[in-house]
């Protein structure tokens, strides 16, 4: 399935897509109707192996497709921006794993909280493994799930220094703790979490971190697709930006349709306000540009991967400078927008105050916090190379 198609079927469903928002984060996840129209639109295989229905597309046809759907409803497009691109891990891991999680169906999901919340613990073929993981985005919907995990020594204590693995573990084996999400935005997420106690998990279904961030897993599974050959952190941030800034473009339409036809309290009309109209147009020049700038970001990482050249550390660490202002940028357009909206902008009716709330909490994200990342990639940019604990992030 091509962009074209599945950007079709987003919008011949955008009403009721942007209909199923409120119902969405009334639920606390999404609910099976917006599932299923996803489901048909294959936004969620666009960077699945061709082996099970995906189709391996460029990195920016996938970031325009989840600005499309976060425009249409905020929470449906930060699934699809995380729990999206995970296939893409997937398909560097075993060919057994892959079988197990889309060999009945392809149309299978699998949500992660990535952050090392658990230890895994070596045992002969695999590993002991128990843990408490916050923000599972997607997890009701979702069939196995990718938890962070601290290497574990013989004790079950983290080894020392810390080494990280990504650990695959199927719904059987994990709890998900209902009422864990309640949030001020992005509510339709259902971004749940989940417990795991002393489950054993085969050694296949574990990868070293570094590795992965290292490009080695690719090398080592004979992954030569570009865009197999993109750094993690060159991939995996740009489904959740994506979203903040498809969600930007959301709140930019619902307040224009909603300014179209407004008479302010002094009886003129919004649009013939010289000072709001300049105020929201400047918010939609900042929205565009951060679109911009991320998909021209990813596209110059992904050219130099397939023209046979690796991505340097500069390279790396400016496109996530890049990344990171891009959500900022949106985020702080929709505050222009919101600030122009009038008190009825902020009746829950309006889907402006949705959009508002479901940009702020996507910025929330560790993904975009900006100061590691901003200070590597000036250092990189005067010839020093950053410590390790700036470079992790990048």
């Amino acid at each position: 399935m091509t962009i074209t198609t599945v950007s079709d079927v987003l919008t011949t469903r955008a009403d009721e897509l942007r209909a199923l928002a409120s119902v969405n984060e009334e639920l606390g996840k999404l609910s099976d109707e917006t599932v299923q129209i996803m489901r048909e639109s294959g936004v969620m295989k666009l960077l699945a192996p061709v082996e099970y229905g995906g189709t391996r597309a460029h990195p920016a046809e996938f970031a325009e497709t989840v600005m499309k759907l976060a425009s249409l409803d905020g929470s449906a497009g930060w699934v699809a921006g995380v729990v999206g691109v995970h296939p893409w891990e997937l398909e560097l891991m075993s060919p057994k794993l892959q079988e197990e999680i889309w060999g009945e169906s392809n149309e299978v999901w699998v949500s992660s909280p990535y952050a090392p919340m658990g230890t895994a613990t070596p045992v002969e073929g695999g590993y002991r493994f128990s843990g408490h993981w916050q923000f599972s985005t997607g997890t009701d919907h979702s069939d196995w799930v990718i938890l962070g995990a601290f290497l574990g020594d013989s004790e079950g204590n983290p080894v020392q220094p810390p080494q990280f693995l990504h650990v695959v573990v199927p719904r059987k084996d994990y709890t998900i703790v209902e009422d864990s999400w309640d949030v001020v935005g992005l509510k339709g997420t259902g971004s749940k979490d989940v417990i795991i106690d002393n489950v054993f998990v085969p050694e296949y279904r574990a990868i070293d971190q570094a590795e992965l961030f290292a490009g080695e897993v690719a090398r080592k599974a004979g992954k030569n697709e570009p865009i197999h050959r993109l750094p993690f952190y060159s991939i995996f941030p740009v489904g959740l930006t994506a979203a903040v800034i498809g969600i930007a473009e959301g709140a930019l339409q619902a307040h224009l349709d909603y300014q179209r036809e407004r008479v302010q309290i002094n009886g003129f009309k919004s649009v013939e306000d010289p000072y709001t109209m300049y105020a929201v147009s400047e918010a939609a020049g900042e929205i565009s540009a951060s679109r911009d700038t991320l998909l021209a970001s990813v596209t110059r990482l992904y050219d130099t991967v397939a023209a046979g050249g690796e991505i340097t550390l500069e390279q790396r660490a400016l496109a996530r400078r890049t990344q990171i202002q891009a959500a900022w940028r949106a985020t702080n357009a929709i505050d222009m927008i919101l600030s122009r909206s009038g008190g009825n902008g902020l009746r829950m009716n309006n889907p402006v105050q949705r959009f508002w709330r479901d940009a702020h909490m996507g910025l929330a994200h560790a993904i975009h916090v900006p100061g590691p990342s901003y200070h590597a990639a000036i250092m990189t940019q005067v010839g020093v190379e950053p410590p390790a604990n700036l470079a992790a992030g990048v």
